[in-house]
């Protein structure tokens, strides 16, 4: 898990707040995974998780860390706040419903509404034509 992983874990889980900041975590997570490793393994996550409880309570670190690993344990989901969610609604209904098109738009689908790709938006030459005035038993001069 990254630095990033675990900030994000830790707000959604309400552990990062007025006690526990984003500094403390990049602190404690710098001491404990070194400056050139990117990722923190389950076991130095452990320590990772002690250094923050050290942060919190000087006293009771045990008490905090217990505290800390309920919050993540509740929280074991991403959230998906932030996120858009597809709309479902008559306008978008009208929009996507192909039947409805008319003029050049008309020709990108087929009877069923599936699209027609390249034939449907370019003209393309069939080559398959008669060309006046072409012999091709005229003798060439």
């Amino acid at each position: 898990m990254t630095l990033k992983n675990c900030d994000k874990w830790l707000k959604e889980a309400g552990v990062i707040g007025k006690v526990i900041t984003t500094t403390d975590t990049s602190i404690a997570f710098k001491q404990v995974v070194g400056n050139n490793d990117k990722v923190i393994t389950f076991e130095k996550f452990k320590t990772f998780l002690f250094k923050l409880a050290l942060r919190a309570s000087k006293e009771a670190p045990q008490e905090e860390i217990i505290k800390i690993v309920e919050k993540l344990q509740l929280k074991l989901e991403p959230s998906t706040s932030g996120t858009t969610s597809a709309m479902k609604t008559n306008v978008i209904d009208r929009l996507t419903d192909t039947s409805k098109y008319t003029g050049s738009h008309k020709e990108r689908f087929d009877a069923e509404g599936k699209g027609r790709g390249k034939e449907g938006r370019e003209d393309i030459p069939s080559k398959t034509g008669y060309v006046t005035g072409f012999n091709k038993d005229a003798p060439k001069s």
